[in-house]
């Protein structure tokens, strides 16, 4: 796959290393369009590889996925490279982005590798029902709703959307994933899905932290490369980002003296 890579290296020690995941409905989208999240995720001390994904439109679930994953493995076995030999790693991304990173932080989970410090899913695309009232709000288009086909596309066929890695929403077992960042907005149409599946992590005893940006930020149309960053919430981004990188990152365990 394609891939940009954003940050620097450091000298010493290790920083976050991310693979990040670009929007577009599953059909659409550019390594340009996710741009603008892979800069503030480095500029909040992240090195980050975004990733150009099969598209669904010839390559349905869970092709785009299965590749993803094989792009997280290979970058942990890199992470010295890039980031520094005890770099955690993230996985992060917007709209279907955001699904994908969900999609393999279970993957990871089963199958036990490659361990991730945590995941950032940014208005994640979640449930395919599209039964959510920030959904229905939403201005979709005079020529149908792209959601509505990016999940068309996406599926393939009805009975895939049981698939827990591909509408992660339903998913039944969400126990042991890694910590969570969800992001959205009150005026962004993912903001319901996003709510639901923060308080289902919640639940499920993952540690997770929920963030409802106020509006109006025009989050759906400024989130893929606007031509002006809307600082009105691209600050409290580059926070959210980098308080997450502190909370999250694995602790070394001091060695403990026995007391004989």
């Amino acid at each position: 796959m394609p891939a940009r890579l954003y940050g620097v290296r450091p000298s010493k020690g290790a920083v976050p290393l991310i693979l990040h995941l670009h929007g577009g409905a599953f059909t659409g989208g550019t390594l340009e369009c996710g741009a603008y999240i892979a800069a503030l995720l480095a500029e909040a001390g992240a090195v980050v590889v975004s990733a150009d994904y099969p598209l669904a439109c010839e390559h349905p679930f869970p092709f785009a996925l299965t590749a993803a994953f094989g792009a997280l493995a290979a970058l942990y076995s890199r992470r010295a490279e890039f980031a520094g030999r005890s770099a955690p790693l993230y996985v992060a991304g917007e709209e279907s982005g955001g699904n994908l990173a969900a999609g393999l932080a279970m993957m990871a989970r089963d199958q036990q590798s490659p361990p991730l410090a945590g995941q950032i899913l940014i208005s994640p695309m979640l449930d395919p029902s599209l039964a959510t009232a920030s959904l229905r709000a939403a201005e979709a288009g005079t020529c149908g709703c792209k959601w509505a086909d990016g999940w068309q596309k996406y599926l393939g066929s009805p009975e895939k959307a049981a698939h827990p890695y591909a509408a992660p929403l339903a998913s039944s077992r969400l126990q042991g994933l890694p910590p969570a960042l969800v992001v959205s907005a009150q005026d962004c149409p993912m903001r319901d899905e996003s709510a639901r599946y923060a308080c289902a992590l919640e639940k499920a005893g993952v540690a997770t932290e929920l963030h409802i940006l106020p509006g109006p930020t025009h989050w759906h149309e400024s989130i893929s490369a606007p031509p002006e960053r809307p600082e009105a919430w691209a600050g409290a981004m580059r926070t959210l980002f980098s308080r997450f990188f502190e909370s999250s990152r694995p602790r070394r365990r001091k060695p403990t003296l026995a007391v004989l």
